[in-house]
């Protein structure tokens, strides 16, 4: 299915946003450029900004994106897809910490606040709004705490965001892709039922669910991916991470699965248990470090 969602996006995309400098009066100006809000700005870069500003017939949309760039940025840019089944968006659990996690290793963090069902949303929605963001940080890698020699452009989804960052992977090509406890296929009994209503509806035809099963459309060039998922999750099971993780190994991708025996479903990068005994962000920190991506 490669580039058949992105083509939708890109009848969309038409963004003239200027360079600006990494002082609090050029963020500010870039900001109000681009569709943030001048007050959410503060000294250490963080602002929210409206990605469909300034695009006719989508601005009315208001999806948001939560921008946090550290004070010394490396060039690196995550954009944070919260779980939520398509649904909604765990941004406490699974934004929060993870933008804090990746601006304390001097990447910029943008929670992406993409469109969801409970607003009347569904697909491909989430994937035009996905689109829109990488293009954005392409557009203007300044913007970011980046430039266009250092950029590296990476996705982290949970859930059914880690089903809509694959996607990304599949069809936007960033610099590398982490779906964590993913939602992968959309067939029954093994998909995710919440997130496939949300996302095509509840009885979908078998077109469409193929389409949106990410095991059945992992391109051979799709970037480096690191994929973690725990046995025994009650809310997505095992398989989906299985199977994703056979299907790229079939395209001969670049992946790491790093599972779990425990840990369940919706732990993100918050302070619990499983953080403390696993440390799957540091293993995650050594395979950035490892493609040098960080």
């Amino acid at each position: 299915m490669k580039k058949i969602l992105t083509a939708i996006f890109l009848s969309f995309c038409l963004f003239n946003a200027s360079a600006v400098g990494r002082s609090k009066s050029a963020v500010e100006a870039s900001v109000s450029a681009s569709g943030t809000s001048k007050s959410a700005v503060n000294q250490a870069g963080l602002y929210n900004q409206y990605i469909w500003k300034g695009v006719r017939g989508m601005y009315y949309h208001r999806v948001l994106a939560q921008v946090s760039i550290p004070k010394n940025p490396k060039g690196t840019v995550v954009i944070i897809c919260p779980g939520g089944s398509y649904h909604h968006l765990d941004i406490l659990n699974e934004g929060i910490p993870t933008q804090k996690w990746f601006n304390q290793q001097g990447a910029t963090a943008i929670i992406l606040r993409y469109r969801t069902a409970n607003r009347g949303y569904h697909a491909p929605a989430m994937m035009e709004d996905l689109s829109r963001m990488v293009e954005l940080v392409r557009k203007s890698p300044e913007n970011y705490g980046a430039t266009d020699e250092t950029l590296k452009l990476g996705l982290i989804g949970y859930s059914a965001g880690g089903h809509l960052v694959t996607w990304g992977g599949a069809n936007l090509q960033p610099d590398f892709v982490i779906p964590v406890y993913p939602v992968v296929t959309m067939e029954e009994y093994i998909g995710h039922r919440w997130s496939r209503k949300s996302l095509i509806g509840k009885n979908p035809p078998a077109e469409k669910r193929l389409q949106f099963s990410m095991e059945k459309q992992i391109p051979p060039d799709m970037p480096p991916t690191y994929l973690v998922a725990c046995h025994d999750d009650p809310v997505v099971i095992y398989e989906n991470s299985e199977r994703l993780a056979r299907a790229l190994e079939a395209a001969a991708t670049d992946f790491t699965f790093t599972d779990y025996p425990w840990g369940g479903h919706g732990f993100g990068m918050k302070k619990c248990k499983f953080l403390r005994t696993f440390k799957w962000n540091e293993r995650l920190l050594d395979w950035l470090k490892e493609r040098n991506f960080l």
